[in-house]
């Protein structure tokens, strides 16, 4: 839980009674919680109680109403605007709740669901990628960034991927990025421009915040695009609307409005898992840890040391 404002250190674990489902709810043992960026910015600003926005788990309890789910489903869920799942039982909305498949496990249910999400809602809907575009991937040995360009390769672009360390850079070539730089900050421009012949890539998947949204932009092709995503992870970036140069478009990825419905969260869902069961899509555990060290894991995910997506387990 999160009484305060502050670092890893305001995580505490704290028991509370029991929680019963409602009408049109249902609850759900916890076996698998999602750790992502935004969660620590959660923390910092204190903006929930419990974070996390994901899991996977087991029904317990289907309240009055509730169809289609009954206690011993296995399912998998997004509260994005809850940030509730750092728990060993938890209350949903049957809305936000999607199956599991027999053919995915608990964790990689968990781990794929609100990044694989977010990665086809980027490269295929924020910008629709093209056989033969170029797409510059941020983070791209992290938990985002390896689906976005096994996604990116899939559809027939070509990925430069940029990774802080240079012991990251095997794992953005293991997901599939052609070219891997290691970067920091807005240093990345010149090599981007070089291994683009100076034309610049098609489209940026952005999520560092301010320090690289201008060296973004540099490396756009006329009519680019740039994806912006996670503000809550760094300083919000601002621009004056003529500052923007070769007509580039700028978005950003919103993933509930890739879902805005719960049809639209169990079509999507099935299509992810889907694409993992046929192994077309390949989600990396980074990191395991128990509930009680979710501090350790906000701690290792904000070192930028991690890779991959990082997992509470109840």
């Amino acid at each position: 839980m999160v009484n305060e404002a502050g670092g890893p250190e305001v995580l505490r674990l704290r028991e509370r009674p029991a929680p019963r489902p409602g009408p049109g709810e249902v609850l759900v043992d916890v076996r698998v919680a999602g750790v992502n960026f935004f969660d620590t910015a959660i923390r910092r600003q204190a903006l929930a109680e419990v974070p996390g926005a994901e899991g996977a788990g087991v029904v317990a309890e289907a309240g009055e109403g509730v169809r289609g789910f009954a206690p011993g489903d296995r399912v998998a869920w997004l509260s994005i605007n809850s940030h509730s799942s750092y728990v060993e039982q938890i209350v949903l909305p049957a809305s936000s709740v999607v199956a599991v498949p027999d053919a995915i496990d608990d964790e990689t249910a968990a781990a794929v669901l609100l990044q694989g999400l977010t990665a086809r809602h980027f490269a295929t809907v924020s910008h629709p990628v093209r056989p033969g575009d170029v797409a510059l991937v941020h983070a791209a040995a992290g938990g985002v960034g390896m689906l976005l360009t096994q996604v990116v390769k899939a559809r027939g672009g070509t990925v430069i991927g940029l990774v802080s360390r240079p012991e990251k850079a095997g794992l953005a070539a293991d997901a599939g990025a052609d070219h891997v730089l290691v970067s920091t900050g807005g240093a990345f421009v010149e090599p981007v421009l070089g291994l683009t012949g100076g034309s610049g890539a098609h489209v940026v998947f952005d999520g560092a915040g301010a320090t690289t949204f201008a060296a973004s932009l540099q490396v756009l092709r006329t009519h680019g695009t740039l994806v912006f995503y996670g503000p809550l992870i760094g300083d919000v970036p601002t621009i004056a609307m003529n500052d923007i140069p070769r007509s580039t478009r700028i978005t950003y990825g919103v993933t509930e409005d890739y879902i805005r419905t719960p049809e639209e969260l169990t079509a999507r869902a099935a299509e992810l898992y889907a694409l993992v069961a046929k192994g077309e899509l390949v989600v990396r555990i980074g990191g395991r840890y128990p509930l009680a060290e979710a501090a350790k894991a906000h701690a290792d995910i904000e070192s930028r040391t991690t890779t991959g997506k990082l997992l509470l387990i109840p």
